[in-house]
């Protein structure tokens, strides 16, 4: 279904063929990860192109596809291959190459086109299968963090709580975190995007902890703010607001809503309780494969005028930032099924103080 897709594609873009070198789109289209692999397809053919240190295991993995070994300079072995095939207008990932890559590839006979986000739109419609690993990646990521619930104590360091949580994402046999987990206690969690720090954690302050893990070969994403202590009603007010606005954000996950309109309900609930400038980031982006996916949930750009369709998969993490205080927000992974929004996550969103 995907490779019929990307032929297709293939075809509509007027290209004989079209070259895949970035990691995500060889493992999407494949289910083989390697540093060093190159896809190329045509309406007709298609093929996978690989180096001695991967060659025999995709062999082995890759039943479907035409796997070939690369022998000396990549580059010249893809020039060589795609004059074998006799194609002319050829396609390459604009946005996933470096300067010298494009530079490489230029060569007598063929004409190379680059295109920005070329499987974006059919990665972003996520199959049953899909969104079936990413539900048990989120399983798994919940069992983590109900652990941790047990585990922090005032006085540990923020690193000593994210070095747990990267030991027990690999005890659930993940592969590995999907982004440097965030743990931000008291004023750093007011830093959306807080580096972990040997800073103590309090009693009498929160924490932010945004995790996620890989799980056969997608990624979760998950953000909960709890208090150290008994919450202050400052606190509590701002907790609240986040929280309703996430629930707000959630009920316009429908397909037939655009994703502006998912942004739009929590910025302007936030907006209207007052703390309008203090929400600075999107409400969410797509995620699977890559943590940060096509689309963006947000009322700006071009995506902002996408309407949400059946398999789409993005989070919803509307926040607070209170600078020199502290900082809330709330994540869920959400899988469109049915028409409607479906957290993948079982944990409330209810206030935890521990």
């Amino acid at each position: 279904m995907k490779l019929r897709q990307v032929k297709e594609l293939i075809e509509k873009s007027g290209l004989d063929a079209f070259l895949v070198s970035s990691v995500s789109n060889v493992f999407y289209l494949t289910g083989f990860r390697s540093t060093h692999a190159y896809l190329v397809i045509t309406p007709d053919s298609h093929h996978l192109l690989t180096d001695g240190r991967y060659y025999e295991k995709a062999k082995r993995e890759v039943t479907q596809w035409d796997v070939r070994l690369i022998e000396g300079s990549a580059i010249k072995y893809i020039k060589s291959f795609l004059k074998d095939l006799g194609v002319q207008r050829v396609g390459y990932e604009k946005d996933k190459v470096s300067c010298e890559f494009r530079q490489a590839l230029k060569t007598r006979g063929i004409k190379w086109v680059g295109l920005s986000g070329f499987l974006s739109y059919i990665r972003a419609i996520k199959s049953q299968e899909e969104i079936s690993i990413m539900r048990e990646g989120v399983k798994k990521s919940d069992s983590i963090y109900r652990k941790l619930l047990e585990f922090i104590k005032p006085g540990m360091t923020e690193m000593e709580i994210r070095a747990f949580i990267v030991q027990e994402i690999f005890k659930v046999g993940a592969s590995g975190e999907s982004f440097p987990t965030i743990v931000a206690s008291g004023e750093h969690s007011a830093i959306p995007h807080w580096e972990t720090s040997y800073y103590k954690i309090e009693a009498g302050k929160n924490l932010l902890v945004d995790m996620g893990l890989i799980w056969k070969g997608y990624c979760t994403d998950f953000t909960r703010t709890i208090f150290i202590g008994k919450a202050d009603d400052e606190f509590k007010k701002v907790y609240q607001i986040v929280k309703d606005a996430h629930l707000f954000a959630l009920e316009k996950a429908r397909v037939g809503n655009t994703l502006g309109d998912v942004d739009k309900t929590a910025r302007k609930y936030i907006e209207k309780k007052g703390y309008g400038k203090l929400f600075n980031h999107s409400t969410g982006h797509g995620v699977g494969i890559d943590i940060h996916e096509y689309p963006r949930v947000y009322y700006k750009g071009k995506d902002s005028k996408k309407t949400i369709e059946e398999g789409m998969v993005f989070t919803i993490e509307p926040g607070i930032y209170i600078p020199g205080r502290f900082g809330v927000r709330l994540e869920n992974i959400v899988a469109i099924e049915k028409g409607i929004g479906q957290p993948l996550s079982e944990i409330s969103l209810d206030l935890i103080e521990l």
